[in-house]
């Protein structure tokens, strides 16, 4: 099985496609935007991701005008508001992203959101875990005729099931998640991976929100095509996911890691490797039998 997204197959027989999630780790600063885009760039992603939301159709009236100190003002509002890209900003995400050559889409909470997302033709959409089960979304995304990526982070089975009902096998990966953040490593469950993948018969990849590396090489090596990790600039910076987010070492550890793994997975043929041959004769004492 494999996916286009963009120019890159992604799939079976292919490298994993690794995301670095910006979401709203900007801070809504296009200047650190533009920094954890080439951060990602710089550490081999294939692509970075932002959040999309319609403010007044995502949340309540009730709800954004609750008291919030933030750095935007005294409400809820204010921040919700204060961390939202318009079209001018991801207009020059977009030139900026093409620039350096790395893709860009985002997870689009609101029907408005996808619409507005569309008009800079995104390579694929992200579903994120907490629109899974709301069915016109899904319907609304589908209907672009982009391919779908489907977080699963908070989600019974059951609710899995009725969203690919949904959405359809056409075009889409699910990912696994785990909904805390950051995730203890103990409520990863990777061995799902594959289960999901029996499951489904569709291509799986990992969400990780935990704060470590290794479980994200661990998903690779357990079949997963496609890694996605939040990214920050430092993760003591003020904002709601900078704690379950990599940092830049560990971003570049991440990508390291697992193209490491790709390479250490090999063909499953057992082989004599060409550089034991002389280890053999040094160390065996007694030589193959006919």
């Amino acid at each position: 099985m494999e996916i286009k997204i963009g120019d890159t197959l992604v799939g079976d027989g292919h490298p994993c496609y690794i995301v670095a999630e910006i979401g709203i780790n900007h801070n809504g600063d296009m200047k650190i935007a533009k920094q954890l885009i080439e951060m990602a760039d710089a550490a081999g992603c294939n692509a970075v991701k932002f959040q999309k939301r319609t403010i007044d159709v995502v949340y309540t009236a009730e709800e954004l005008a609750k008291p919030r100190e933030n750095p935007f003002g005294p409400t809820n509002g204010d921040l919700k508001r204060g961390l939202e890209f318009g079209f001018e900003q991801y207009q020059e995400i977009d030139c900026y992203c093409k620039e350096l050559g790395i893709a860009w889409f985002a997870s689009c909470w609101d029907e408005g959101a996808v619409d507005f997302i569309d008009r800079f033709n995104p390579a694929c959409y992200k579903i994120a875990s907490a629109s899974l089960t709301d069915d016109n979304l899904l319907r609304h995304h589908r209907a672009k005729g982009r391919p779908i990526i489907l977080s699963t982070g908070m989600s019974t089975l059951e609710e899995v099931d009725h969203a690919v009902e949904v959405l359809g096998k056409k075009d889409l990966i699910i990912l696994h998640a785990t909904s805390t953040y950051p995730s203890n490593y103990d409520e990863l469950n990777l061995r799902a991976i594959a289960e999901m993948r029996k499951r489904y018969g569709v291509l799986i990849g990992y969400s990780g929100h935990e704060t470590g590396v290794p479980s994200s090489s661990a998903a690779a090596a357990l079949g997963a095509c496609m890694i996605e990790r939040h990214v920050t600039l430092e993760r003591s910076m003020w904002g709601s996911d900078q704690a379950a987010s990599l940092g830049p070492s560990g971003l570049t550890r991440l990508v390291r890691d697992i193209r490491l793994v790709e390479m250490a997975m090999g063909d499953g043929i057992k082989r004599v490797f060409e550089r034991e041959k002389p280890i053999i004769k040094k160390l065996r004492r007694v030589g193959a039998r006919p």
